[in-house]
């Protein structure tokens, strides 16, 4: 479980450029309903997700833990389990309390950060997006769109399913070139609460036993 979530949530993703050969292809109704939710979510003080982590094999969950989401601009923090990741505008911060362990690394341009979210933003350039109709998920009647790979990346492909009357994520899945899976389901959604000033700030005062790793 711990390496799957290491590879597929707090690992960032490396994504290649997109080759000349490899024409993009996305669907504009599908592309209307991510940029709606795209600007809803830009359009918020800061945002907050509670939800459910399924991760496996063979394309099948095999176990299902408990998370937390909370952004504000390009800031985030998120929690599955006993991992935790923190991006400050700057740094990423993988923290480790089973390993005691944190490793700090800046982003560069070839990767990019996981969110709920993320894909969002980075269906632009690197995926194929195609439309596939309705599908009821968690009592939603939402919009399912599939995003295929332009390039090699690890990934197969990844569902989306929204709810675009409110313009709310309901459902992420990630299919592994390997055939790993991860599944995000959020379970509750808040917007423009009153945050800890030190929400995205990482202490290092309250990790002295672990080990600190800067790449």
């Amino acid at each position: 479980m711990k390496n799957i979530i290491s590879k597929v949530i707090l690992g960032s993703f490396v994504v290649g450029a997109v080759g000349m050969a490899n024409a993009q292809k996305i669907d504009a109704k599908a592309k209307k309903i991510l940029d709606d939710i795209t600007a809803n979510y830009n359009s918020k003080k800061n945002s907050y997700f509670k939800f459910s982590f399924g991760s496996g094999l063979n394309e099948q969950v095999t176990k299902t833990e408990p998370g937390i989401y909370y952004s504000a601009g390009d800031k985030y923090k998120l929690k599955i389990m006993d991992t935790e990741q923190i991006f400050d505008g700057s740094k990423i911060y993988n923290i480790n309390a089973d390993d005691m362990e944190v490793t700090i690394a800046k982003p560069n341009g070839s990767t990019a950060l996981f969110s709920p979210i993320n894909y969002l933003t980075t269906y632009r350039n690197d995926y194929n997006v195609t439309y596939n109709g309705k599908k009821m998920v968690n009592g939603v009647n939402a919009d399912f769109i599939k995003l295929t790979p332009v390039k090699s990346n690890g990934i197969k492909y990844v569902y989306l399913f929204v709810d675009s009357a409110k313009k709310q994520m309901v459902k992420l899945e990630q299919h592994g070139s390997n055939k790993d899976v991860a599944v995000i389901a959020i379970k509750e959604y808040k917007e423009n609460q009153d945050l800890d000033p030190n929400m995205f700030v990482f202490d290092k005062n309250k990790f002295k036993n672990y080990v600190i790793t800067e790449l």
